[in-house]
């Protein structure tokens, strides 16, 4: 699968159905058998979505984790879970989401709970029977992107040192997913693209090529990279040439990049990225508009990329996880990204 040409495939998230939104707003209604059972059944919903829309590559639509605080920061030991946002109303912004005390050492005794998500995953896709069944991806955030919700403390003095705390958990769960059979993990680190203009990027190819070690040649790995995406919002200075030439030097297989809200002005770059030897991954459909690109739009940009590199080095997707947009657009927007791309492929020939 990782050699088939103009592959799609989808970063992490999807829209939570209108009832896990309830349900994970009113959490003490429930009992930890109705939890788990909601919690299949948006994997569920996720997956049936994504294999109807005909992508190469799929995920459990991370939906099991409820929300960010719920999923990662409830596995660690260390830290204060209460989190009151410095402010709650007005435009919706990165400043709406608090942020965790380090009360003692960060550990995570039982994990991060992404092995358990992908085990979930597989269970679901077997059951649906599938003659030809869609590739599997595992997602997980980064330790500088996990780091990022932390306050320092006189044990962890900066964002640095709690990086450093974090890294061999994410490792650890890594290595885990390996152990059961996963066979692509995207690290998702948009921390790093977010804040690589500021010139510490060797530093972050540092912090991210340690953290994968443990799995290089067990697995594909992917990295995801974009400008954030809360409550459709990017967070970081929008500048893609800043993580180059630096970021060829991490330890990938496919690295993804945000380029629709770019009007893909950075498509050059992915020129250096298959010369390096990394598949490039190319956001070709917004997340962030309800504009829903046609079939045809995305054929377009597909072969705009074409120009840089050749098909068996392209992957097609979102410009980031969909969690943001409502499912109905997200089910148009990834049927018109798989019908682009098979559009492409017809006319190469590929099919």
């Amino acid at each position: 699968m990782k050699n088939r040409p103009l592959r799609t495939s989808v970063i992490g998230s999807y829209p939570f159905p209108g009832w896990l939104e309830f349900a994970s707003q009113n959490l003490d209604q429930f009992g930890p058998d109705d939890i788990s059972e909601t919690q299949e059944d948006a994997v569920v919903a996720a997956v049936r979505d994504q294999v109807a829309s005909g992508l190469d590559v799929i995920t459990d639509g991370e939906v099991s984790r409820l929300d960010f605080n719920l999923s990662f920061y409830g596995y660690l030991r260390g830290i204060d879970l209460e989190s009151a946002p410095p402010r709650r109303f007005g435009p919706p912004a990165h400043d709406q989401r608090g942020k965790h005390a380090i009360t003692d050492t960060l550990t995570a005794p039982n994990g991060l709970g992404v092995v358990e998500e992908y085990e979930r995953l597989v269970q679901v896709v077997e059951s649906l029977g599938l003659a030809n069944p869609p590739a599997l991806k595992a997602s997980i955030p980064g330790p500088y992107t996990l780091s990022g919700r932390l306050l320092p403390n006189e044990q962890y003095p900066d964002r640095w040192a709690i990086t450093e705390a974090m890294l061999p958990l994410v490792s650890k769960e890594l290595e885990d997913l390996v152990k059961v059979g996963c066979t692509e993990i995207c690290v998702d680190e948009p921390s790093m693209s977010c804040y690589a203009w500021r010139g510490e990027t060797e530093r972050f190819v540092d912090i991210f090529n340690r953290t994968v070690a443990p799995i290089v040649g067990k697995a594909r790995i992917d990295m995801h990279m974009c400008f954030g995406n809360f409550k459709a919002r990017a967070v970081g200075k929008r500048e893609p040439e800043a993580m180059f030439p630096d970021f060829l030097k991490l330890t990938v297989d496919e690295m993804h990049m945000e380029m629709t809200t770019l009007n893909f002005t950075a498509l050059p770059l992915i020129k250096q990225v298959v010369e390096a030897g990394i598949d490039a991954a190319v956001g070709v459909i917004d997340v962030k508009s309800y504009h829903v690109e046609s079939p045809e739009e995305v054929a377009s940009r597909v072969r705009s990329a074409l120009e840089y590199a050749p098909a068996d080095k392209l992957v097609f997707a979102p410009d980031c996880g969909l969690s943001q947009t409502a499912r109905w657009a997200s089910r148009k927007k990834l049927a018109s990204l798989v019908e682009g791309c098979r559009i492409v492929r017809k006319e190469l020939g590929l099919d």
